[in-house]
């Protein structure tokens, strides 16, 4: 046993646990932050997304003894219901969500690729921002449109609602 401090969401936390488990399963067994979903374990789908020092990373692959230090943020961190990220609006409002298992991970790889650019991207952009993360219910079409929504808000000082 080890114990790991890290920041989650903006809090300084403290972790005893193996460094071999997984930041993924500390998030959710430890934190009660259920957001990020496991699916595949294999870093293949991209539902456990989260953010490390503001890079999108599967957090099924990152053992906690990694995060030694470093800042994560999770869906939650992103925005809740009461205070949604412009992400998290476009999502709601373009409809790009069917089930809702893999949004939190499309929503945290969208808000990393928005904070590292100045423009709304071209659709082939976004589909290789959002190459990690799978979806099995849509043609991601509402997707892909809901991250060019969210961009045109991000870039505009009124906060466009188009």
């Amino acid at each position: 046993m080890k114990t790991t401090r890290f920041i989650v969401n903006g809090e300084e936390v403290f972790v005893t646990s193996p460094p071999s488990k997984t930041l993924l399963d500390v998030l959710r067994d430890e934190f009660n932050l259920t957001g990020s979903k496991e699916c595949c374990g294999k870093g293949e789908c991209g539902s456990c997304t989260v953010l490390i020092d503001g890079e999108s990373v599967c957090s099924c692959l990152i053992l906690v003894g990694q995060v030694e230090n470093e800042t994560v943020t999770t869906i939650e961190g992103i925005g809740l219901t009461d205070n949604m990220d412009v992400v998290q609006q476009a999502f709601s409002d373009e409809g790009a969500t069917q089930c809702g298992y893999c949004t939190p991970g499309f929503i945290v790889t969208a808000r990393s690729f928005l904070n590292d650019i100045d423009h709304v991207p071209t659709v082939d952009e976004i589909m290789t921002a959002l190459g990690g993360n799978l979806c099995r219910c849509t043609g991601y079409t509402k997707i892909i449109k809901a991250v060019q929504t969210a961009a045109k808000r991000q870039l505009s000082p009124e906060g466009a609602t188009n």
